[in-house]
């Protein structure tokens, strides 16, 4: 297990299983619209709390196999049944938890972009959207900020420091998981 998941892993609460004769889910993710929402799938989405439990189906039945432990957390909605969301995280794990549980407040997350090599420790966040702006601060990878606005280039991301400070800026859309490439968000 990996501390950066930010989540824990807990044992075994409930021997899982659907209830005998009940309509089984989605197993895999899903493309296109989703059955109960109507919304795009897949589509980003972020954690309201600071506890979410990722479930291995969409029922309290079931096994929580990790539990979310930071709220405005970046996750991509990959499949629906009923009031549940099966979701994928930045690292790629894959559960189902509560739609009463997601918002669908814009967060995106820090990366180290495509040349990982690069950067690795720090990204820029600048005061226009371009390369030559000033820097309005360095960000490191897994800072999480709100997405205000994307260009499919760029997007305005508001940060808050440990200071308390917000600080509104730019940052190349390759450096942030929780927005599509070539994603205009407004």
């Amino acid at each position: 297990m990996r501390v950066s998941r930010l989540r824990f892993a807990i044992g075994a609460l409930v021997a899982g299983g659907l209830a005998t004769g009940a309509v089984a889910a989605p197993a895999g993710p899903e493309t296109g619209v989703g059955p109960v929402t109507k919304l795009p799938l897949p589509r980003y989405a972020s954690l309201k709390t600071d506890r979410v439990n990722l479930r291995e189906g969409p029922s309290k039945d079931h096994r929580t196999l990790w539990v979310f432990q930071r709220a405005g957390l970046p996750v991509e909605i990959v499949g629906e049944f009923e009031t549940w969301r099966r979701i994928r995280d930045s690292e790629g794990t894959e559960g189902w938890v509560l739609h009463s549980l997601l918002s669908g407040r814009r967060t995106a997350l820090v990366n180290a972009g495509p040349d990982k090599g690069v950067e690795k420790s720090a990204v820029s966040l600048r005061a226009k959207a371009d390369d030559g702006a000033p820097d309005e601060a360095r960000l490191q990878t897994g800072v999480i900020g709100n997405v205000k606005s994307c260009t499919g280039t760029w997007c305005r991301l508001i940060v808050a420091l440990p200071n308390k400070r917000d600080v509104d800026g730019y940052i190349r859309q390759n450096r942030l998981w929780g927005v599509y490439p070539n994603e205009v968000v407004e």
